[in-house]
């Protein structure tokens, strides 16, 4: 009994020790988490009635109430009004407001459809305060333009968002696509497109209807299309990456609009073949480039320059492997050591795939001379290092910077399981690195002494853009299977037979349009 009663009087303390500053918002609290709105305008009026000192949480925590109720038809009214009387006592008590604050401000805005009111509250927020904003901040102004088919107040919504260094995600393009749409803009539809395209690469159903909305709709009809020749538009696929020109619309005429399925190679419904989307010249260059400052910071400059001015004058390859990846996998046990077997087997491999082209094996001229000291292995190296198999990284050197430069700079594949999660690699940028990996590295495995090579997917599940203005939008499905996920194929049937006729006076055939690096090793798998 004496326990209990001595563990349930610091409770009481504590209790009754709470001023009533901390005893408001700590029940403004417990309204929010109830969606009690009416309780908490009661304890605010109380609030005020006793002078109490309010904070910038005790005015956030009403206002953020106040906003999540402007979908309630029966109080919504009410809950705009009173959120805006809170946020005007806030500005007199002289309580600076913070961003959660503006965001609450502009939902209420937005709730009596007032965008002009909320994107000027932004503006003025941001330099008044200096409150910087983010993308949910700016949300409730352009969905309400979006929605009141104002476009030019939208688009110049989106204009300040990328001033403040905010990328618009799926939510905001789909808005802007769509009024952009129904006003019958067809340069900016293009335009999201393409922004849909690089922001995330599919679309949900939603967005995929309004999509298809648009090629299906008078308007998406009307669109004429840039004049520019095939060659030119195969060119710019190229210098992208592929999977896209960004020239510009296509032909001219109705859209052929439908949904199917693309196969395991990715050959579309509509006899297109979709291709595995590269990252485009420039990116490649600067990533290149990056990976070079950071390597000459951590290694003997000289050593890294000369490997580079090696590089461009034996620049004919197709695959890098990452030889002490291969060599050590699966040799953590007691006779273990660095199976040459296993790396001659990803040589072989690869030298078969791509018609007789050797890789080149990046390898520590440490483990090399140890290789070179041993008699069953000597032959082996030597015949390698006579046919341009390997390079040899100095000592004190780190091969990672090697075997990676060397593949992004000659944009091959690269042979390895590293997951490049180690803190060279975050130097470089999660991003970018994830999209090259996804392209470019080739994993493996030895099952029984066998290889399995684990190559890059035949395409890529991304919006594609084709040379004949043709269109494949995969849509997001629940499922992760990607063989049955379902595509929104739009093709200008015009486009088709006058590209057919124009490759024809070229005298050239089509090949499909697999634009990707080593598409010999790629097409063996």
């Amino acid at each position: 009994m004496e326990n209990t009663t001595n563990h349930s009087r610091p409770n009481k303390k504590r209790k009754t020790g709470q001023n009533p500053e901390t005893t408001f918002l700590v029940n403004l609290q417990s309204c929010s988490k109830s969606k009690d709105l009416q309780t908490a305008i009661s304890l605010y009026e109380s609030a005020l009635s006793q002078n109490l000192r309010l904070s910038l949480h005790h005015f956030n925590a009403i206002l953020y109430l106040c906003s999540n109720f402007i979908t309630d038809p029966s109080s919504k009214d009410s809950a705009i009004d009173y959120g805006f009387r809170v946020f005007n006592h806030m500005l007199l008590s002289n309580v600076n407001p913070n961003e959660a604050s503006v965001t609450a401000v502009t939902r209420l805005a937005a709730g009596r459809k007032d965008g002009c009111y909320a994107f000027e509250l932004i503006k003025r927020m941001n330099k008044e305060f200096n409150i910087v904003p983010r993308l949910r901040t700016y949300d409730p102004a352009l969905f309400c333009f979006c929605e009141n088919l104002e476009a030019e107040k939208a688009y110049e919504v989106e204009e300040h968002m990328g001033l403040m260094g905010l990328s618009l995600e799926e939510p905001e393009i789909a808005a802007l696509l769509k009024v952009s749409s129904e006003t019958g803009r067809g340069e900016r539809v293009y335009g999201y497109l393409q922004k849909l395209r690089n922001s995330g690469g599919c679309a949900s159903e939603e967005t995929g209807r309004v999509i298809e909305d648009w090629f299906c709709g008078e308007k998406g009809s009307e669109v004429k299309g840039v004049s520019c020749g095939v060659g030119m538009l195969k060119e710019a696929i190229l210098k992208n990456g592929g999977g896209w020109h960004g020239i510009g619309w296509i032909g001219e005429g109705k859209w052929l609009v439908k949904r199917g399925i693309v196969d395991e190679i990715g050959k579309c419904c509509c006899g297109e073949q979709l291709c595995c989307v590269d990252t485009d010249d420039m990116e490649t260059e600067r990533f290149a480039l990056s990976i070079a400052g950071l390597a000459m910071e951590r290694e003997v400059k000289a050593n890294f320059r000369e490997f580079q001015d090696w590089l461009e004058k034996h620049g004919d390859y197709e695959a890098i492997l990452d030889g002490a990846n291969i060599g050590l996998y699966q040799q953590n046990f007691a006779e273990g050591g660095f199976s040459i077997p296993q790396l001659d087997a990803v040589v072989k491999e690869l030298y078969d795939r791509s018609n007789n082209k050797w890789p080149l094996v990046i390898l520590h001229n440490k483990r090399l001379r140890s290789l070179l000291e041993n008699p069953f292995h000597r032959k082996l190296v030597e015949e390698w290092m006579d046919k341009g198999v390997l390079y040899m990284t100095p000592h004190g050197s780190n091969d990672d910077w090697y075997w990676l430069y060397a593949a992004v700079k000659l944009k091959c594949l690269l042979v390895t399981n590293d997951e490049m999660r180690d803190h060279i690699f975050e130097l470089l940028g999660s991003n970018f690195l994830q999209k090259w990996k996804e392209r470019h590295q080739v994993r493996y495995t030895f099952v029984k002494g066998n290889l399995k090579l684990e190559m890059p997917p035949p395409y890529s599940f991304v919006i594609q853009e084709s040379e004949k203005g043709s269109w494949h939008v995969p849509i997001v499905a629940k499922s992760n299977n990607e063989s049955t996920q379902t595509w929104l194929c739009v093709t200008r049937p015009s486009v088709f037979k006058s590209h057919d006729q124009e490759l024809a006076t070229m005298g050239t055939s089509e090949k499909g349009h697999v634009l990707c690096c080593n598409s010999e090793i790629l097409k063996s798998q």
